[in-house]
């Protein structure tokens, strides 16, 4: 059962939504089944009834805009297996209708057939390309051979026709919604693409405005030292390559700058950063105490903490709740959804191994710890 539980939570969004989508619509046909079966008035028409349902749940299994992308193969013999079942027993039902002379078996007959006909719109019919005009012959042509009477065969293919058209038009809005679903699953990894792509151009264009007029500098004032030199005013070419190395040491100083506030880290902003990245995520972030009550000289490794856990949990868990707990003593974070099979020690991960290595550096300790499928990231500030 856990295992199963652990597979569930591992399977992305869009999968999940695609498997649930695929195992609602079989059981509402095994229900269907079921229930049409056990009122079924003759064993022969009970049993048609079950063969038809196990068909129709085959196909739908077969439709890849269900179940992903099974294997060509099975698609291929699935879907004509289940065609052809259905298509058979709605033959063998419209000859009964037609030959049969007791009118319980006629009835059977009629029932069976329409039965069987609903069931290959749904599980068939919905998902071809001229899927309307199929509709329209399938209402025409049962109603020719199950209706009792011209003007009754009429009635049943309009039924038919209504009913299939509502089948059609449910299975339609039901591949929309899970069109939309991968449509946002991709849009979130074109957005974080975007968001990568951005920050960087904007610091290679912090890069080349704060340095690039520096370089330019160098590179001029190098050229006219070089010329004052071979000129013979040695004195002027010593003065121009003063100015060289004070640019340079004045670019590297700004370089430094920018580097520096680019790999900047701010234990509120990594908080608050936490809570809505696990937001996107579908993890509820708890928070408890106050980034305040850190230790002034424990902030910014307290910062690296928090975006350490935070990326582990995105990347190595399934989790729908997590729990930071800020103090003076230390701090830690929790969190569900750790999957069967995850170790929680440092050397594990490079990012919890390098996350205990800057703790080591300032005097603090770290310990992770698994109980079941949570996981527990501890830090003190002070090492006992």
């Amino acid at each position: 059962m856990m295992r199963v539980a652990s597979w569930w939570r591992e399977l992305s969004g869009p999968v999940k939504f695609r498997l649930y989508t695929l195992l609602t619509l079989e059981g509402a046909i095994a229900a269907v089944v079921v229930v049409s079966a056990a009122t079924a008035e003759v064993p022969w028409s009970a049993a048609g009834i079950v063969v038809c349902g196990a068909a129709a749940v085959v196909a739908v299994q077969a439709q890849p805009a269900l179940s992903g992308s099974p294997a060509v193969g099975f698609r291929r013999w699935a879907l004509s297996a289940g065609a052809a079942i259905l298509l058979s027993i709605w033959g063998i039902c419209a000859i009964i209708a037609n030959v049969a002379s007791a009118e319980s078996v006629v009835e059977a007959a009629r029932v069976t057939g329409i039965f069987a006909a609903l069931l290959a719109t749904l599980s068939i019919v919905s998902f071809l390309r001229r899927r309307w005009w199929i509709v329209v012959g399938i209402s025409i042509v049962s109603g020719a051979a199950l209706g009792a009477s011209p003007a009754a065969g009429l009635r049943l293919a309009a039924v038919m026709f209504l009913i299939g058209g509502f089948l059609v038009a449910t299975t339609l809005l039901t591949l929309w919604g899970l069109e939309v679903v991968d449509d946002l699953e991709r849009a979130k990894g074109v957005e974080a693409r975007l968001r990568v792509a951005e920050e960087r151009l904007r610091f290679s264009r912090d890069l080349h405005d704060v340095v690039g007029r520096g370089f330019s500098a160098i590179a001029v004032k190098s050229e006219l030292a070089a010329t004052l030199s071979r000129g013979g005013a040695g004195d002027r070419a010593a003065a121009e390559m003063d100015d060289v190395k004070a640019l340079a040491v004045e670019s590297m100083d700004q370089m430094r700058e920018l580097v520096r506030g680019y790999r900047d880290i701010n234990l509120d902003g990594e908080v608050a950063g936490a809570r809505s990245l696990l937001a996107a995520a579908g993890c509820v972030l708890v928070i408890e105490g106050d980034p305040a009550a850190v230790p002034a000289q424990f902030h910014e490794v307290a910062a690296w903490v928090v975006r350490e856990g935070t990326t582990n949990i995105v990347r190595h868990s399934s989790a729908t709740s997590a729990k930071l707990t800020i103090g003076a003593a230390g701090m830690s974070l929790r969190n569900n959804g750790t999957p069967i099979g995850h170790v929680g020690d440092p050397d594990d991960h490079s990012g919890l191994s390098g996350l205990a290595e800057r703790l080591a550096y300032v005097g603090a300790g770290l310990d992770t710890t698994r109980n079941g499928e949570t996981f527990v990231l501890e830090i003190q500030w002070e090492k006992k």
